[in-house]
């Protein structure tokens, strides 16, 4: 039997075997994970993206899955079988320029209630991105996707994005934290059934923060524990395009599933006694969400 790993490291690779491999290589550089601690899922691009990862990451497990069923489902596909503490879940665009994991690693061993770590997104010239954010309203997502809008209210678009919280420069309580770089418990991470597959692309991340607020563990940003991202914001695109669409589709599966106001963010206790009481394609532990911070 295989020894059971501290961490395992997934990332969903699209049609971008070139970014995959700088990931990689970057999670092997700084010492964060070896190739026994890597897992590489290709979402069926259709190119030729897994002839190009095996070729530079011959040790690497590169997984096909027979179907692109979003990123959420490409995750689900790669944790499958993995016995480790932690999962780091990556987007290919994302890479390390020292090892900030491990520092997060055992903080999370002392800190049982914290079900999900997000670390700190920052930009190649390493500004800040602000991955923590808070729960959707209708007027977060028109700040979003209309131009002119997000100038007016720039308090509003700070407190969503948590920037003072943030600039503090310690750990602190998000209500969600963007699906880019994350650590999660393995066991948490199998309970709540994994990521919900309902979502093809978008709202996933905030799905599965949710679900654990409900677990009754926390989600914990950690400013400070870098991950460059090398972020392109196509959610924001026209209404009319592919990633437009997706972006709606999935904002309206949500508010089915939990909720989604029209002008004042819902906060962690809101979207909690929203999603109790509904009927769930992912399994939750009803007992532990019982105890729920409220």
């Amino acid at each position: 039997m295989a020894e059971r790993q501290r961490l395992h490291v997934i990332l969903v690779n699209f049609r971008t075997p070139a970014l995959t491999i700088r990931s990689v290589g970057s999670l092997r550089k700084r010492g964060i994970a070896g190739p026994d601690n890597i897992t590489v899922v290709d979402n069926r691009s259709g190119d030729d993206s897994v002839e190009k990862m095996a070729a530079a990451m011959p040790d690497i497990r590169i997984k096909v899955s027979p179907v692109n069923g979003g990123f959420g489902a490409g995750v689900n596909f790669g944790a499958e079988g993995i016995d480790a503490d932690y999962l780091l879940v990556l987007n290919p665009d994302t890479y390390f320029d020292s090892d900030t994991v491990t520092p997060v690693l055992d903080q999370l061993d002392e800190m049982h209630d914290i079900g999900l770590a997000g670390l700190d997104l920052v930009n190649p010239d390493g500004s800040r991105q602000y991955g923590a954010r808070r729960f959707y309203s209708i007027l977060d997502i028109a700040m979003r996707r209309l131009k002119g809008l997000e100038g007016m209210m720039p308090k509003r678009v700070d407190r969503h994005l948590m920037v003072e919280e943030t600039d503090k420069g310690r750990p602190f309580d998000a209500e969600w934290v963007m699906g880019t770089g994350f650590i999660i418990r393995r066991d948490l991470f199998a309970r709540l059934g994994g990521m919900e597959e309902s979502y093809f692309l978008y709202m996933e991340d905030v799905d599965l923060c949710a679900r654990i607020w409900m677990s009754g563990r926390r989600v914990v940003y950690f400013p400070g524990f870098a991950l460059v991202h090398d972020h392109q914001r196509q959610s924001a695109a026209s209404p009319l395009s592919f990633a437009g669409r997706a972006h709606i589709r999935s904002l309206l599966l949500f508010a089915r599933r939990f909720c989604l106001p029209v002008f004042k963010s819902p906060g962690v206790s809101a979207i909690v006694r929203s999603g109790r009481g509904k009927r769930w394609s992912s399994p939750i532990d009803t007992v532990a969400s019982q105890k729920a911070i409220s």
